[in-house]
């Protein structure tokens, strides 16, 4: 009796259990019912590229780029698939293509989102079309989607490769007419270092996307320079001299000013630059004088122009001659004597008239330096004029003497 008991128990407990997957099956498929999806323009990749390359071949052609795929499965399933549909796509393997059309059936990839246990699609196939492998170099141009922030300058970029090979059909490389690696910023106003994506541009500058072509490098290393620029205005230095000082001048440059470039620490507090002196015991009326103009090393004259013109009058002096006949020489050479030739000099000095009308030729000399006279017989020799006992007016012009030297 026990045993029948045993035997039924064990019955049911199966019956229950069948019972239960059939009704499973039935919710399921009430609550969830299987159906079909076509799913249009899924898109096509391939595989296997490097493998072509390798034997000198390059896909120029697949037909079609995108299929329609008809998914089975659950309303569920399906449901999700097509909430994620940008991660649906089908694949090709083109590592076993030859030279020429090769049909190739495709294999769906479905997105990491999607359970596909229950999803299901017939495949079907793709034409592929394969040609010998061109290669094609170009420099590597650096191209910058922005610009250069106001008072700042790009520099040449040092680009690294310099040179980049394409590879492809034929027909598809000759689309391509420059390789850029791209900067893409609103404003560049600091040096940049860094990797840039290599991208293949067409004659109208345009990003070749579609093509199945391969370059030999991905990214290029791009270093840009960028500086400041900044108008700098030229100074000149006016000696007093000549009974005149500053005051007594008119100075005109030109250029006024030049713009140069560098780093924003060597710009930062350079308002001027100086070309140099000029003794105003050398202008007479008015006199030019050319300077080269001159800068650190660490900046550079983007203006271009290497020399300025300096313009200087002196006016509003009086101007008188005396002659000079208190003459001598100093630092003669040993073993030499020195004759001197000149016996009068007539001297300029200019300065305001009525300190003019005190001065007497009594208080001018002249010196003449023979330090670096070695050659025998007549010499014009530089002689300098002292005036002695006042500071108000001055001697202008240059002067020089002649001796004569011998042993």
């Amino acid at each position: 009796m026990m045993a029948r008991l045993k035997e039924s128990r064990w019955v049911y407990i199966l019956l229950s259990i069948l019972l239960a997957i059939i009704f499973w099956f039935y919710v399921r498929a009430a609550v969830d019912p299987s159906g079909v999806t076509n799913i249009h323009n899924v898109r096509v990749e391939v595989t296997g590229a490097n493998v072509l390359a390798s034997q000198g071949l390059a896909i120029s052609e697949i037909s079609p780029q995108v299929v329609e795929l008809r998914v089975e499965g659950p309303n569920s399933a399906r449901t999700n698939l097509l909430r994620h549909r940008s991660g649906l796509y089908v694949r090709v393997d083109v590592s076993s293509c030859v030279e020429g059309v090769n049909t190739l059936r495709y294999k769906p990839v479905w997105p990491e989102q999607v359970n596909t246990d229950d999803l299901s699609a017939p495949s079907s196939t793709v034409t592929v079309t394969v040609e010998k492998l061109y290669n094609k170099s170009f420099d590597v141009r650096f191209q910058l989607e922005g610009k250069v922030a106001g008072s700042y300058q790009m520099g040449t970029p040092a680009i690294e490769p310099e040179r980049v090979v394409v590879s492809g059909p034929v027909e598809q490389v000759n689309q391509v007419d420059r390789v850029a690696a791209i900067l893409k910023t609103e404003e560049l106003s600091e040096r940049f270092a860094g990797d840039l994506p290599l991208v293949p541009l067409d004659k109208q500058g345009k990003p070749l996307t579609d093509l199945e072509i391969t370059l030999s490098a991905e990214t290029a290393y791009v270093v840009v320079p960028v500086v400041v620029m900044k108008e700098v205005r030229l100074t000149v230095n006016l000696l007093p001299g000549g009974g005149a000082t500053e005051d007594d001048a008119v100075m005109n440059i030109d250029p006024p000013s030049i713009v140069v470039s560098g780093s924003e620490a060597d710009l930062e507090g350079l308002e001027e630059i100086s070309l140099g002196s000029i003794n105003l015991s050398s202008v007479v009326g008015t006199n030019t004088f050319p300077f080269a103009i001159e800068l650190d090393p660490s900046l550079t004259n983007e203006s271009g122009l290497t020399t300025a013109q300096v313009t200087v009058t002196v006016d509003g002096l009086d101007t008188e001659v005396f002659p000079v006949t208190n003459i001598r020489t100093i630092n003669e050479p040993e073993g030499y004597t020195v004759d001197i030739v000149t016996q009068s000099v007539l001297v300029t000095v200019r300065g305001p008239a009525e300190e003019l009308a005190k001065i007497d030729a009594s208080q001018l000399r002249i010196v003449a330096d023979l330090s670096n006279v070695t050659t025998e017989g007549t010499s014009q020799v530089p002689a300098h004029v002292r005036l002695d006992g006042t500071s108000t007016v001055g001697v202008i012009n240059n002067y020089t003497i002649t001796v004569n030297m011998s042993r």
